[in-house]
């Protein structure tokens, strides 16, 4: 079973690999950093979750 995630932080973080396709990698600590200057976010929990989201869409489009 796959892990369920509103679509909100699908939507926001497939714009952001979108726009920015060169900027965000497969690591987590790094993306966090990165979402903070390309994104104002209000919670750290929203955060992590759009950066966790970032690296399982880069790794899956690494597996291709």
């Amino acid at each position: 079973m796959g892990k369920v995630r509103p679509i909100l932080i699908k939507s926001v973080s497939k714009e952001l690999i979108n726009k920015y396709p060169d900027v965000f990698t497969t690591d987590f600590e790094k993306n966090k950093k990165l979402l903070d200057k390309y994104l104002e976010v209000d919670s750290k929990h929203l955060r992590n979750r759009i950066s966790g989201y970032i690296v399982n869409l880069l790794k899956i489009k690494n597996r291709e």
